[in-house]
């Protein structure tokens, strides 16, 4: 019986297997940010353990609350920057050179495929675009990550989700993974990896696959994971040109990382992509979906568009499409996070920024603030905000507030109209 992708990241980078059910693998990349990280460290000094297993192998960032907002996230901040000074962990990122980190850390050329990755983060699975099995974990597991560099897990099952067809007019990715998680609910994945392939995977860029990865969490997944080709290739192509005569050689390479033909899977399905409309969600929970005529002319008191699902500048591009020339809707607050200080950079060289401000956008600083409620956009009881981020719990981003997920181009329009609104009728 051949193998899944999963199964041989598993295999090559095995360690120990304590019973059969759980097995201990080696980390490529730990990485870290200020909410879940300073928890680990104070953990491992109390207990005279401060120490990391390869400061190389270490990413760290200060994103989620950036810069401080109070004594608390400053003291978080804090414990960071004293302790990648005192373990010289070159790869951290600070005010001025900090990002959202599922953005920041790919852009870097910090994953390869078969990599395996751990952070104290759910939304890690982001790196499974690349061919790399990557897992949010608990702050037990992330201190043992950071001082011995392995991580237990139970042995890999596999759920392969094919996608075909091609995308119609505004239709993305997020549309894609929000109709795959209405169809399988927010259990359908649950201690699964959720393998994302078919041709229309093929045709995606590393952002929209990274959309696809970001939210298979949201399904239950342990991870989301897409085997690495050109696409990956090209990508990575800076950080990996020198272990390689050419991108061919590359692709070669990547392709031991592919699922045998004869793999077995606990379950496949097949979504014709070509079927969807834009989405978007309802109520609290990521597999309440709808298309989005069915909530059109649902007034929106905030349209937010950012975060490690969708502020790229792929995602800024498309939002400005929509924004050009037209300004939000009055009573509405626009605002648009750009997920990496590059990101940033590109949309501002492009007009975009520009196209932004002048359609009536707040533009802020790279920062996870908004998503999780902590800062830089948080909703009063009441309010409701159409937003391209990735979970739309109650109080997700506010106490009392109600978030709508759906694309940029879904965002945008909603700016436009104070509504709800079929981004087609824009494009």
């Amino acid at each position: 019986m051949g193998k899944t992708i999963a199964q041989k990241i598993f295999a090559s980078h095995l360690k120990d297997t304590p019973s059969p059910e759980n097995m201990v693998l080696d980390l490529d990349v730990v990485m870290c940010h200020e909410i879940t990280t300073p928890i680990a460290i104070l953990d491992l000094m109390d207990k005279g353990m401060d120490r990391v297993f390869n400061p190389s192998k270490i990413k760290a960032v200060i994103d989620h609350v950036t810069p401080a907002k109070d004594s608390k996230t400053a003291m978080q901040g804090k414990i960071m920057r004293d302790w990648a000074k005192r373990h010289k962990i070159v790869d951290f990122f600070d005010i001025g050179k900090n990002g959202v980190c599922h953005a920041l850390f790919p852009e870097k050329g910090f994953i390869r495929p078969g990599y395996t990755v751990i952070m104290g983060d759910s939304h890690t699975c982001t790196h499974g675009a690349f061919g790399a099995f990557a897992a949010g974990v608990g702050t037990t597991d992330l201190a043992v990550g950071m001082l011995k560099g392995v991580c237990s897990f139970r042995s890999p099952e596999t759920m392969k989700i094919i996608l075909t067809g091609e995308l119609g007019t505004g239709v993305t990715a997020k549309d894609v993974i929000l109709a795959v998680i209405k169809k399988i609910t927010v259990n359908g994945a649950t201690d699964r990896i959720i393998e994302f392939d078919g041709p229309l995977v093929r045709s995606m860029s590393m952002a929209a696959r990274m959309t696809l990865c970001n939210m298979a969490i949201e399904a239950g997944a342990t991870s989301g994971i897409c085997l690495p080709d050109q696409v990956t290739a090209n990508y990575l192509w800076p950080f990996i040109k020198d272990e390689y005569l050419n991108k061919e050689e590359a692709v070669k390479d990547f392709s031991r990382w592919h699922s045998d033909p004869d793999a077995d899977y606990v379950e496949v399905l097949e979504i014709d992509a070509s079927t969807l409309t834009p989405q978007v969600t309802f109520n609290f929970k990521p597999d309440q979906v709808k298309d989005i005529t069915e909530l059109e002319g649902t007034p929106v008191d905030q349209v937010y568009i950012g975060s490690c699902t969708n502020g790229r500048i792929e995602d800024l591009r498309d939002a400005a499409k929509i924004l050009q020339n037209r300004t939000i809707a009055a009573g509405v607050r626009g605002i648009v996070t750009p997920a990496t200080p590059l990101v940033y950079e590109m949309a501002l060289n492009e007009g975009i920024i520009k196209i932004f401000m002048d359609a009536g956008f707040c533009v802020l600083n790279p920062t996870c603030g908004a998503c999780l409620g902590m800062s830089s956009g948080v909703l009063a009881e009441g309010e409701v905000c159409a937003s391209t981020t990735n979970r739309n719990f109650n109080g997700r981003m506010g106490k009392g507030g109600m978030v709508h997920l759906l694309s940029p181009f879904s965002a945008a329009a909603a700016a436009v109209t104070g509504l709800i609104t079929d981004p087609r009728k824009f494009l």
